[in-house]
């Protein structure tokens, strides 16, 4: 079914804010994926900050002609249906939750990736972005880091105190 001029400007002025402000844009092709299936791909994604959004390929082009950052990106690999994960908060996400979608439902494959300034990833460094831990895994990661040399000490300083203390305790009980 053909959708109107106007449609299609307001969907074109939909992607723009979209891919303007996404740090990420993973796609990925899919067929015969039921729409239940795709529904939970959708809740799962909103949990997580990502959208996901499934649009015609020329729409996506035309918007992101549109973008400074975007305008010379590549985008020959957009064929045939494609769904788009975006996030304006995390660059791993979109891969994430795609990737653990496809490992359920073999009829959804990543295709690739741009991100907010162009850049295109191929399958294959979409696949690797995927399997990176998720921001505020790293963040927790680099603090635990940070703190393990205070919590090295602090368990030092306490064995010797607690030693001494023992050592107190019997001469007092001899």
């Amino acid at each position: 079914m053909a959708i109107s001029r106007d449609k299609k400007q307001a969907l074109v002025a939909e992607l723009n804010e979209i891919l303007a402000s996404a740090k990420m844009t993973v796609f990925a092709a899919y067929t015969n994926i039921p729409v239940k299936e795709l529904e939970k791909l959708r809740r799962a994604a909103r949990e997580q900050g990502v959208g996901i959004k499934v649009v015609k390929n020329r729409l996506v082009r035309v918007a992101m002609s549109q973008i400074d950052a975007l305008k010379d990106t590549d985008t020959s690999v957009l064929k045939g249906q494609v769904l788009y994960a975006y996030s304006s908060e995390d660059e791993v996400m979109p891969a994430k939750i795609l990737n653990d979608f496809a490992k359920d439902n073999p009829s959804l494959e990543l295709v690739g990736a741009f991100s907010g300034e162009g850049a295109n990833l191929d399958t294959a460094e979409t696949t690797d972005l995927a399997k990176l831990p998720s921001k505020n895994q790293l963040i927790a990661e680099v603090v635990a880091t940070l703190l393990s040399p205070v919590n090295d000490v602090t368990n030092a300083l306490s064995g010797n105190l607690h030693a001494l203390l023992d050592g107190v305790e019997a001469k007092a009980n001899s």
